[in-house]
């Protein structure tokens, strides 16, 4: 089935999702993260079909988000490993992971638990106000449109709102 593309919406979330949006990607990121760097060990853990892994895992490395290494020459043989903006994805995989863990738990529990490196306390991943420090949620923020809002599909609303102002 063909997906409708985000590519020329004036909206992040959907230009990220033209990205990363597609169903297996945030569970192949997630085990990259997690240290599964070998097609065959991500295969394997996902149950996914190798051509469906394949596909992924080159747009992944098309769009910068996922970088291939050399493991081995004969035969040609790589590893997967983040990008910085790889990385920079990983607090959203935890968020959605939190969520996760609060409404579609599997049986038993979550099945992983959080560490902070830092202070070796088990955690649980917010979303913060990068002025005041504060957790935002749904009820804390407003949204203003942007320098990027214009009078197109994902930012239309925004953009009149502006210009109805003036």
């Amino acid at each position: 089935m063909q997906r409708t593309s985000f590519a020329d919406m004036h909206c992040s979330i959907a230009r990220t999702l033209e990205i990363v949006g597609e169903w297996w990607t945030p569970l192949i990121l997630r085990d990259v993260y997690l240290g599964l760097h070998r097609f065959d060990d991500i295969a394997e853990n996902l149950r996914i079909s190798r051509n469906l892994l394949a596909l992924r895992l080159k747009h992944l490395v098309d769009q910068h988000i996922v970088e291939r290494r050399p493991y081995q020459d004969r035969p040609a043989r790589y590893e997967y490993h983040l990008t910085p903006a790889g990385r920079e994805l990983v607090p959203a995989l935890l968020v959605l992971m939190h969520w996760g863990d609060r409404n579609a738990t599997p049986p038993g529990g979550p099945p992983v638990r959080l560490v902070h490196d830092s202070c070796g306390e088990s955690f649980t991943p917010e979303v913060t106000c990068s002025s005041c420090g504060a957790e935002v949620t749904a009820a804390t923020v407003t949204a203003r449109p942007g320098p990027g809002a214009a009078a197109g599909p994902g930012t239309y609303v925004l953009h009149q709102r502006e210009h109805a102002g003036r």
